[in-house]
């Protein structure tokens, strides 16, 4: 039975969404068109049970995925997230935007991503531990530094990646730092890395911002998710002379039309876990952040966030994903209509990945690089990147996202027609 048999996406689910960006950007193929398909078909997923015993001594069952969408340019590169709402479909998706996102900067890597459904809060930092460990030993016949490498995601972080390293190197019988990227600076981890998405939200942001002629200085942010991605860019934007007028996390929604103080405001997260509570801030209903007046929106959430309903309120001129598809494609069609420019996350999101590989490439010549050096080639992979993507754009009036995938499609098809079908 085929994979695909197994999943059935609507107009705005994940893979639903995918599909109609690979729809809409096949007519700009030309002759690489013929091999489309391929980009619908994901190349490998594994479903695998996690067992483990629980602190009490009961033994609870987790579901978990490793999908490798494309490996045409190179080993599979992802992130793991530990989410209840964790998908088949969910995590098919993801992989495939990585295959997207990884050929837009030009990294040599396919995309793959992988999960496991379960709350991780309800978890001891052991029962975390064991669930992470079991969950690397059943997708370790898939992974490996010149396979797939997982990376941190939604709700697991560099203690992951650690655990993760170390259960395969064990099983393998070699220490293998480059099986995963997002890891402890001792234990191989680059400089950089864990701002590096947000870095990479505010680089194209602020190159979005200067050709559409929006002054840095005085704009208006509002954040959705505060985590690292959506703090690490707030905090660059103030350091711009933006100001952040919103956020909203899981806890609430917060208003400070004055601009928050993030020196009181990071803290207060990392101590409580949410936004909600903080005092220096206006609590409003957490459908209102879609009406608040603002220059720049970063959705840096949850996938499927702005629908067409909450495009048509918006009131930003600039849309900067953060997060992997928080636009579903009928809302897209809105934000153009409004003449409200979308910088999609297969590029404004890049960073993380980005110094992923050079995590990866650090740890196979065994040398490291300074937070200086890594910051200035992000810097200038990602503005390259967007240069190409804007022209292209130009060259044939699409979308931003639409360029983006013609721009990553043509390198992933090119790879796949050269290497052409075995046997």
């Amino acid at each position: 039975m085929s994979l695909l048999s197994y999943v059935h996406p609507t107009t705005d689910s994940p893979w639903g969404t995918y599909l109609s960006q690979v729809d809409r950007v096949t007519p700009y193929l030309g002759p690489l068109a013929r091999w489309a398909e391929s980009l619908k078909r994901p190349k490998r997923a594994l479903v695998v049970d996690v067992p483990i015993e629980l602190d009490d001594g009961t033994v609870a069952h987790f579901e978990g995925y490793r999908v490798q969408h494309s490996l045409s340019r190179g080993p599979g590169k992802g992130g793991v997230r530990y989410h209840p709402d964790v998908t088949l479909e969910e995590v098919m998706a993801l992989s495939a935007w990585m295959s997207i996102k990884n050929a837009a900067v030009n990294l040599p890597y396919g995309g793959a991503k992988g999960g496991i459904r379960v709350d991780p809060k309800r978890l001891s930092v052991k029962e975390l531990e064991r669930m992470t460990r079991r969950y690397t030993s059943e997708i370790g016949i898939i992974i490996g530094p010149q396979q797939d490498i997982p990376a941190p995601d939604v709700n697991t972080n560099a203690q992951v990646m650690a655990w993760m390293m170390d259960t395969y190197s064990m099983n393998t019988g070699a220490t293998a730092t480059g099986v995963v990227t997002g890891k402890p600076i001792h234990l191989g981890g680059s400089l950089g890395r864990v701002k590096a998405t947000g870095r990479g939200v505010f680089v194209t942001g602020r190159e979005a911002a200067r050709r559409i002629g929006l002054p840095l200085e005085g704009a208006r942010v509002a954040v959705q998710g505060f985590g690292n991605v959506g703090s690490a860019a707030a905090e660059l934007f103030v350091q711009a002379g933006a100001k952040i007028v919103a956020v909203q996390d899981h806890s609430g929604t917060l208003v400070n039309g004055r601009g928050f103080d993030l020196a009181v405001l990071i803290p207060h997260v990392r101590e409580t876990g949410g936004v909600a509570g903080f005092a220096e801030a206006e609590a409003v209903d957490d459908e209102a952040f879609w009406d608040l007046p603002c220059d720049i929106l970063i959705p840096a959430a949850l996938e499927g966030q702005i629908t067409a309903a909450r495009a048509q309120r918006l009131q930003a001129r600039l849309v900067l994903e953060g997060a992997n598809g928080p636009t579903v494609p009928s809302a897209d069609d809105v934000l153009a209509e409004r003449g409200i420019l979308v910088v999609p996350d297969v590029i404004c999101n890049a960073g993380g990945v980005t110094v992923s590989y050079f995590e990866w490439v650090q740890d196979f010549s065994s040398f490291f690089w300074t937070e200086d050096e890594i910051n200035l080639r992000l810097d200038k992979i990602m503005v390259g990147a967007l240069r190409r993507i804007w022209d292209t754009a130009d060259q044939h009036h699409i979308t931003l996202r639409t360029a983006t995938f013609a721009v990553a499609c043509e390198r992933i098809l090119t790879a796949r027609a050269e290497r052409g079908l075995y046997p």
